[in-house]
C-alpha cells in the first residue's frame, strides 16, 4: 500500500501502481533486494538452522540456541550454538515460535492483554495491516515480535497479500530496537 512505498524507494525496488494506491512489485526483485541490503549491512543471515530455545539471563532475552535443521529432522544428538544478542526478533511468522517458546518454558507473562500468546485470528485483510505495526513491539525484556508473528502473539487478524504492514512492521521493530540501542 502507498504507506510502505518510501520502503521500496528505500532500497531501489520497483513498483508499478494497480489501483487505488496500492502497488504490485517482482516478488523475487523486492525479496532479494532486502536480503542483499541487509547483508551489506552486516546482517548475517544462517540457511538451514532451526531455533532450539531462547537464552535468559537476568530475567531478559539474550540469544538464541541454534541447530542445523537436519539435526532436528534426523533427531541426531548434536549440541546446539549459542548466539548472544542485546535484542532478539521474533519474525517467525503466523507460529510466533520464540514467543511460544519462552511461554512456555519459562512461565513468563508477556505484554500482551492475557499476558500469554494469544493466536491468530481469522484472515481480516485490511484490519491485519495495521494491526501488524500496531502490535510490534517488545513483548518481554529483550524479545520483540513483528510481521505475522506480532499478529499471533497479540490475537489479531491474518494478514491478506499486501504486505505493506509487514515491511512498515519491520522498520518499527528496527526503530524501536536503534532507540534503545542510542539510550
Amino acid at each position: 500500500q502507498h504507506e510502505a512505498i518510501h520502503i521500496l524507494n528505500n532500497f531501489n525496488i520497483n513498483y508499478k501502481e494497480y489501483k487505488n494506491n496500492y502497488y504490485v512489485v517482482d516478488s523475487i526483485e523486492a525479496t532479494s533486494a532486502l536480503i542483499y541490503n541487509a547483508a551489506k549491512t552486516g546482517v548475517k543471515i544462517f540457511n538451514c538452522i532451526s531455533v532450539e530455545d531462547l537464552v535468559i539471563h537476568n530475567n531478559k532475552v539474550t540469544g538464541l540456541v541454534i541447530n542445523w535443521t537436519p539435526v532436528h529432522r534426523e533427531s541426531l544428538h548434536v549440541d546446539p550454538l549459542i548466539i548472544i544478542a542485546k535484542y532478539t526478533i521474533d519474525s517467525t511468522g503466523h507460529d510466533c515460535e520464540l514467543a511460544k517458546t519462552l511461554e512456555r518454558k519459562n512461565n513468563v507473562k508477556l505484554n500482551t492483554p492475557t499476558g500469554k500468546v494469544m493466536g491468530e485470528r481469522s484472515l481480516s485483510i485490511d484490519e491485519a495491516e495495521k494491526t501488524t505495526i500496531d502490535n510490534t513491539k517488545e513483548i518481554f525484556n529483550g524479545l520483540y515480535v513483528c510481521g505475522m508473528a506480532a499478529n499471533g502473539v497479540s490475537g489479531s487478524f491474518r494478514m491478506g497479500p499486501i504486505f505493506g504492514g509487514m515491511l512498515l512492521s519491520g522498520e518499527k521493530v528496527a526503530n524501536l530496537i536503534i532507540a534503545k540501542l542510542e539510550n
